[in-house]
């Protein structure tokens, strides 16, 4: 047996010599041999490719497209019908920022901006708070705090129209039942911004709410109880525990909800139409306004405020990425 075996080896190492006596390369071993890429593999990446194809029409129909389409825009003179007459370079921007309207719609925006984003954020982790306490009736609590997002915008705007209406509203009518004068909540300049504000955060409230009592869901029990078993409860337990661990949460609604706020429009629309007096005129209104409201068609004006509009959009999530999320424990 082991005789039969050496022969064998030895007829082999003879096989190799000959072959390189004869200049032919000897039989390399598997592992020596180099890969090839199958049919298999190249099969694979055709049709992880071909999965790719609908998607990227999507997402070059509906966003590149329009966004080459609005900077083009922003640069040309708008006919009667709003298409894109002579090359007028950065006049369009010129004019924008010289003009003091702009000026007023870039504070009110970032005013609806601070009035809404603020209060919604506080308002909500305040709410999630007060359903951790474990309070009787929690769960009829978390029902209707959470109704807010069964409404569309169309909706909750009708609703709040019917509340803040001057002679038969609800807001007036509980005004006058304390002693107080009637209120012009969607004509008075001074209070329409705080009455939109208002309408937003309420209609913010039912998913902010969601998002951050999933968020209180998902911290460990044992680390709930050890902090209990400590003498954590109350406030200290929600600033030194609740509060650092729902910072993920708290991050993800201030960016999402900012994102929002500066893209208002249906609330805005149905209650004021961005007046009295263009108090409640932001950026996003002034582009309908100048594209499409009274018969306008100035397309390269409101193109060049769109893309401001995008400009402030991307530097407020740079800025909240930048200073917030280091802060942020995950």
């Amino acid at each position: 047996m082991v005789g039969r075996e050496e022969s064998g080896v030895t007829a082999q190492t003879r096989g190799a010599a000959e072959a390189a006596d004869r200049g032919a390369p000897a039989d390399p071993s598997p592992t020596d041999r180099p890969a090839r890429a199958t049919p298999r593999h190249g099969r694979e990446h055709a049709l992880a490719y071909l999965f790719l194809v609908p998607s990227t029409i999507v997402f070059a129909l509906f966003v590149v497209w329009p966004l080459g389409d609005s900077i083009y825009l922003s640069l040309h003179g708008s006919d009667l019908f709003g298409g894109a007459s002579v090359f007028v370079g950065l006049d369009n921007y010129r004019d924008m920022f010289t003009s003091a309207e702009f000026g007023r719609v870039l504070l009110n925006t970032v005013e609806f901006v601070l009035l809404t984003v603020v209060p919604g954020v506080l308002g909500a982790l305040a709410v999630v708070l007060l359903l951790e306490a474990q309070l009787r009736g929690v769960r009829v609590l978390r029902t209707a705090f959470a109704l807010p997002f069964a409404f569309s915008v169309a909706t909750a705007s009708v609703i709040f129209s019917v509340i803040y209406n001057y002679q038969i509203g609800l807001a007036n009518g509980i005004l006058g039942f304390l002693g107080i004068g009637k209120v012009g909540w969607t004509t008075d300049p001074h209070v329409a911004m705080i009455s939109l504000a208002l309408t937003t955060v309420w209609m913010n409230l039912g998913y902010n709410v969601l998002v951050l009592s999933a968020g209180v869901g998902s911290i460990p029990t044992e680390v709930m109880e050890a902090a209990r078993l400590d003498g954590a409860s109350g406030p200290k337990l929600a600033r030194r525990i609740i509060l650092p661990l729902l910072s993920p949460q708290l991050f993800f609604l201030v960016v999402v909800t900012t994102i929002q706020s500066l893209q208002s429009f249906g609330q805005i629309h149905i209650l004021t139409r961005g007046g009295p007096d263009n108090s409640t005129t932001t950026l996003v209104y002034s582009i309908y306004k100048k594209a499409f409201a009274f018969g306008s068609s100035d397309f390269g004006t409101a193109s060049a405020q769109a893309m401001v509009l995008l400009v402030i959009v991307l530097a407020c999530t740079g800025i909240q990425f930048g200073l917030l999320q280091r802060k942020v424990h995950y």
